[in-house]
């Protein structure tokens, strides 16, 4: 399997810290995650059912006309490319590994697209697979843009598939009140501006008839019930994600403030996460784990994604981290 951000015991076994004793800054999850109450027994005792509200609950927040509930939006990362013949399909690069290696295992041939390289190769694509605002680097496309791009692979029964897994900090951006269009299909999660990485559970926003056959694809009860209830419940709560969307940006410019203060001036990033190319990648990564800060490290190319810290004290941990790193001429 591929490496993804967290893995944190791992990481707390190969440096000898226990993992309570860490700050972990790898996953772009939320440091302050939507409050999760008590849950009702019902949740735990009954088989989940698809008339609970949840459907309605994110139709509601994402504007989308129809949402698919699934275990998180890599349950249908891997099954969506098992719905299309063998084809021709592009990826953006850098970006979340686990789209093209899905692809590449359905039989697919896929090419590892930059972003400037996109419009193109677009008219030689079946598929086109963007994750909007891009992780890692954050990239961006103007929404007349995806719609023409949309429309062009559509014209020649092609899809269009955003993941949209950072989108929440932004929902003017989304494409999801466009996702009924045939060949348009958007990824949402719960996973990281509400941090509920745990509950896995993301939503698929697409035309009826792709969503009917990925549900059959996937079978019945893709989603628990205690997951079901607590989704549902943190997409009804229109004040926390209002709040929460005033806050994040300025805490994302501190990070950036800071990164830049000890050499590290992001090239990119969104709301819950910066990126930070460096050469230095894999030895700045090292002296933060010597401190007990986890952050995610890119080869393709060097750079280092820093999540948001959570409280004061976190913050203060990061910073006297670089300082040290600094002084030790770690980073430039």
């Amino acid at each position: 399997m591929l490496e993804h951000g967290g893995r944190l015991r791992e990481a707390a076994r190969r440096y000898g810290l226990p993992p309570d004793a860490w700050l972990d800054l790898s996953t772009g999850i939320n440091p302050h995650a939507w409050p999760v109450p008590e849950l009702p027994a019902r949740c735990w005792q009954r088989l989940p059912e698809d008339d609970d509200g949840l459907e309605a609950a994110a139709r509601e927040c994402y504007g989308a006309p129809q949402v698919l509930p699934v275990a998180g939006s890599q349950a249908a990362i891997q099954a969506l490319p098992r719905l299309r013949p063998p084809g021709r399909v592009g990826v953006l690069h850098p970006g979340y590994a686990e789209h093209a290696h899905a692809w590449e295992a359905a039989g697919h041939q896929v090419a590892r697209l930059p972003a400037e390289c996109l419009e193109q190769k677009l008219n030689t694509l079946d598929v086109l697979v963007l994750i909007h605002p891009n992780n890692p680097t954050g990239a961006r496309f103007p929404t007349a843009t995806l719609l023409d791009w949309h429309a062009r692979l559509a014209a020649r029964g092609g899809w269009l598939l955003v993941d949209e897994a950072f989108m929440d900090p932004t929902p003017e951006h989304s494409l999801a009140p466009f996702s009924d269009r045939p060949g348009l299909i958007v990824l949402r999660s719960l996973g990281k501006f509400f941090g509920l990485a745990g509950a896995r559970a993301g939503f698929v926003c697409a035309g009826r008839p792709l969503l009917e056959r990925l549900a059959e694809l996937l079978g019945p009860w893709t989603l628990t019930g205690p997951s079901r209830y607590v989704a549902t419940a943190a997409l009804r709560d229109p004040g926390w994600q209002a709040a929460m969307r005033q806050r994040l940006p300025g805490e994302a410019a501190r990070l950036r403030a800071l990164l830049t203060e000890h050499g590290l001036p992001p090239a990119g990033g969104c709301a819950l996460f910066q990126w930070s190319p460096t050469p230095r990648a894999s030895a700045l990564q090292d002296a933060l784990a010597q401190e007990g800060i986890w952050v995610r490290r890119f080869d393709d190319p060097c750079a280092l994604r820093f999540g948001l810290p959570g409280g004061k004290t976190d913050w203060m941990r990061l910073a006297d981290a670089l300082a040290a790193a600094t002084e030790a001429g770690v980073t430039p």
